[in-house]
């Protein structure tokens, strides 16, 4: 699963004791009562929800690649995967697959 990282605790944030669902009526946005089979399902469907999916297939982290680009190079890279209906992500990851390909040949 992805590094996430937990909210500061900080002097100000208010610690309250755990609460009863089975006594206590604790309301979500939604307005129906949290019960502790329904908080269980929520805690279930949030530890399922890990992001994106892998890219290989399986349930493994694809390794992310961060660089920079100028204001321009960024935009018309925007207009590129806008008309191609992708991602610029989805484009920047075939460009860079495409090097990497034509310099395996190379070799």
């Amino acid at each position: 699963m992805a590094n996430r990282r937990l909210p500061k605790a900080m002097d100000s944030t208010t610690i309250r004791e755990d609460a009863d669902l089975n006594q206590d009526e604790l309301l979500p946005s939604d307005g129906t009562r949290l019960t502790e089979q329904r908080a269980g399902e929520m805690a279930e469907q949030a530890r399922r929800r890990g992001g994106r999916p892998s890219l290989t297939g399986d349930a493994s982290v694809s390794p992310r690649v961060s660089f920079r680009l100028t204001p321009g190079i960024r935009d018309r890279a925007a207009v590129i995967a806008a008309r191609e209906g992708k991602t610029i992500s989805q484009l920047a990851r075939e460009a860079l697959e495409e090097r990497v390909n034509i310099s395996r040949g190379s070799r």
